[in-house]
Parts: C-alpha cells; sequence; structure tokens
C-alpha cells in the first residue's frame, strides 16, 4: 500500500539525511523530466543510501528516476511518471586505481573530466569523448551508451567496462563482472546496464578499463570535394596499414559550425603512437588522399575541442543515425534531401564515426511535425541495411509523436521485456521511458 507523501518525506529525510534531500519548488523544478515535477530530489552520499531509497520507493510505489550531470534527459520516451529524482552526483569518489593493471574503480558520480585530471600524472586515459563527456558522469554515460571519435581505436563502453556494482529496484546491492562479490547469475550484467537508462538498475560503482596515453598524436583534416570523394577517402583508409585513433566524418554545415575552412565535407583523421610512427602514418594518409582527390591539412592541437562544439546545438533535435560504412555518402545525401524537403532552409549538421558508420545528426529547432517525418524518412532509408535512427534529443512534443527508439523486431522487444520483468516487475526504474515503454 503507498505511503503517505509526509511518511515518505520523513522516510527519506531519515535515509539521506536532510542536507541530502530536497523539497522546496525550485529544486523540484530545476529537476524536472520532460515538464514532470518529482515531489523529491534525493542526493545520496553512499551506495546504501542509494540501497535505502530504492527499497523505500519499492514499498511506497513510487518511480524514480537516476540522474548524473542531468545532459540527457531527452533521451528516450517523456516518462510515464517521476516521483522521486536520485541525484548521483554525491557518489563522486575514485575507489581504487591501479596503474600497473590499467584498471580503475570509481563511483558512478565521478565526471569523466575529474578522471581524466586524475589519470594524467601517470599518462593514461579512459578513452571515452563524447560531447560534452568532461561534465558528464561515468553512471550517465554507461546508462545512456555515449561515445565519441576515439571509439575507432578502443571501442566503446562494452570494450572498456569490466565490472558494476548496480542497486536493483528492489533495494538489494548486486555485483555484476569484476571485483564480484555477487553475481546476477546467467546475465553478462555490464553489458545489460550499458544503454538501459537506468531502467534495470542503479549504477553506483563501476570498474572500467584504462590505456596508455599515446607517445605523440597528430590530427589532419582531409578535405574532399563531395560525399563520395569523403567515402573514396574512408574506403582507402580502413583498407589501409595506417591505424587511427579517430576517423571522423564531417559534412559542410558541421565544417562550418566548428570554424573550420568551408566545404562540402571532410575527414578528420587523428594517430596517436610513438612520434616516428606518426609521422610516417602521417605521409601515408597525405598520400592516400591525393590519390582519391583530396587534401590532407594538418590541424592544431585544440582540433577535437572545435570538433565537439559542430554537434552542439541547444533547444533543438539530435539524432544517432546507424549505417553501413560502405554507405555514408548516401547517408549524407538523404539526409540533405530530407532536409530541403521537410525544413526549408534548416541545414543538418552531421559528424560521426566513419569508421563504424555512426552518425550524429544535429537541426535547428523544427515544427515537430516535421522532425518526425524527417525521421520516418531517414528510418525508411536505413532500415534495408540493418540501420537505426534515434531520437537523443529533441522536444517532448516530438517524442510523443513518435517512438524514438525506433521500430523494434518482436523477439529482442519480447527479451527485454523479460529482463524488465526479472529485475524490476514493479516498474520502480523510468517507468516508460526505454524502449517499447520499458
Amino acid at each position: 500500500m503507498p505511503v503517505a507523501g509526509r511518511s515518505v518525506g520523513g522516510a527519506l529525510a531519515a535515509i539521506l539525511g536532510r542536507e541530502g534531500l530536497r523539497e522546496d519548488d525550485a529544486a523540484r523544478a530545476a529537476a524536472s523530466v520532460d515538464g514532470e515535477v518529482p515531489r523529491w530530489v534525493a542526493r545520496p552520499a553512499t551506495p546504501e543510501q542509494v540501497s535505502g531509497v530504492l527499497a523505500l520507493a519499492h514499498d511506497a510505489g513510487l518511480a524514480v528516476a537516476p540522474r548524473g550531470s542531468g545532459s540527457a534527459l531527452e533521451l528516450g520516451r517523456p516518462p510515464a511518471r517521476v516521483d522521486v529524482v536520485l541525484d548521483l552526483g554525491g557518489l563522486d569518489r575514485v575507489l581504487d586505481w591501479s596503474p600497473d593493471d590499467l584498471t580503475v574503480s570509481v563511483q558512478a558520480g565521478v565526471s569523466a573530466g575529474a578522471l581524466a585530471t586524475r589519470l594524467a600524472g601517470r599518462r593514461q586515459l579512459l578513452p571515452l569523448d563524447p560531447p560534452g563527456a568532461a561534465t558528464r558522469t561515468l553512471g550517465g554515460l554507461t546508462a545512456t551508451a555515449a561515445s565519441g571519435p576515439l571509439r575507432a581505436r578502443y571501442g566503446t563502453l562494452r570494450d572498456l567496462l569490466l565490472g558494476v556494482r548496480f542497486v536493483q529496484a528492489d533495494g538489494v546491492v548486486t555485483w555484476g563482472g569484476a571485483r564480484v562479490v555477487k553475481s546476477v547469475s546467467g546475465y553478462d550484467v555490464p553489458k545489460l546496464m550499458i544503454g538501459a537508462l537506468g531502467t534495470l538498475g542503479v549504477l553506483v560503482e563501476l570498474t572500467l578499463r584504462l590505456h596508455p596515453t599515446p607517445e605523440a598524436e597528430r590530427t589532419w583534416l582531409v578535405r574532399v570535394r563531395d560525399g563520395a570523394e569523403a567515402q573514396a577517402v574512408v574506403d582507402a583508409l580502413l583498407d589501409s596499414a595506417i591505424q587511427p585513433n579517430r576517423v571522423e566524418l564531417l559534412n559542410g554545415a558541421a565544417l562550418g559550425a566548428a570554424g573550420l575552412p568551408a566545404g562540402a565535407a571532410a575527414v578528420a583523421v587523428s594517430v596517436g603512437t610513438v612520434a616516428a610512427a606518426v609521422r610516417a602514418q602521417g605521409e601515408a594518409l597525405a598520400a592516400l588522399a591525393r590519390r582519391v582527390g583530396g587534401e590532407a591539412v594538418p590541424q592544431p592541437a585544440d582540433f577535437w575541442d572545435r570538433y565537439g562544439r559542430a554537434g552542439a546545438l541547444g533547444g533543438g533535435v539530435r539524432l544517432r543515425v546507424a549505417t553501413l560504412v560502405t554507405g555514408l555518402a548516401a547517408a549524407l545525401g538523404e539526409l540533405d534531401a530530407a532536409a530541403a524537403d521537410l525544413a526549408p532552409g534548416v541545414a543538418a549538421r552531421v559528424t560521426g564515426c566513419a569508421a563504424v558508420g555512426a552518425l550524429h545528426v544535429a537541426l535547428a529547432p523544427i515544427a515537430p511535425e516535421a522532425a518526425a517525418a524527417l525521421v520516418e524518412r531517414l528510418r525508411g532509408f536505413v532500415a534495408p541495411a540493418g540501420g537505426s535512427v534515434v531520437v537523443e534529443a529533441g522536444p517532448r512534443a516530438l517524442r510523443e509523436a513518435l517512438d524514438p527508439w525506433g521500430p523494434v523486431a518482436p523477439g529482442p522487444l519480447g527479451l527485454m521485456r523479460a529482463l524488465k520483468d526479472e529485475f524490476d516487475p514493479a516498474r520502480v526504474l523510468n517507468p516508460g521511458r526505454f524502449v517499447g515503454g520499458l
């Protein structure tokens, strides 16, 4: 039976202390999710407090929305309801760092920037660099399956996450993967948590694989005349002996947003290794670019900061498009055509990891109906090759007009529903936000 609001507030205060619980209107409004204002904002300082909050919410029939930095709150469907926002920013300790083993264990509220500062003294890095990563929490990056240009060499969180400690919807604390004390039998728990948007459990600790910082690194922008030449550069590069850290595609609108020389498209390539090999691979890249009609232009050290700004577009629509590596030019052409047809005058900024066919599209604010039509058109275009289009951010009206995750086959959807039933049968965690309304 649901507990009365006054009793819940008192119980939360007993778990968190008065400094860990906010009930004032300003704090509640600031923590709203898609306009849904929570009754309480909880900021636990320990995993045990997270456990207590979730156990109480489970027993009281409350809906809990876990939050890291709050930078991805427009990902997914609007929530069915929000009673408690669980702010994990207070879990901000580095627990164990083993430089010799290239591993680190951190609490989920540690930001990627804070960890990078800590690791820099030993020339190690966590190669995870989506836009805005410096201020985003590692728990949030995991829950949203965020990645950036460095995935071309190092992979994604599926390759970097070794183990997790998380709190189940009923408050039970569970381990999975490395540092296992208790594991959920039969499941690869760390991988289940990646991209689940906090719907299966609340991450409180992560164990991550690190990499040495390269001795030297340089970046080149391969300037080309059109999307077809950009495709030729990517194809030739991936078929060469060059070993890049990053291979990013930019269209003309993205070049302009980053303050780079105008053009129809370009491919940004970085190489990080020992200095002599960087020089040799840079020469090989220049020769490769010339063979396909392009030009490899060396870039300054701040290039990737400027690149990150190309996709930053407050208040607009952001899409994640997955397509074949061999279909990049065709996807660029369809994006331009769809934007011209459905949102005249609105240029689509396109960036993304060309090495795996993962593109990011940023659009200035447009009518939800036009945005929905554009998304559906793109989904139809990439579907024959097994591609997908996810709405990463956009107004609530857009994410109510269509499924932001896109269509999911009955088999995988049934599996995801079974997992939700196993981990959170009472629908405590982020109800309604994930695939299929889970």
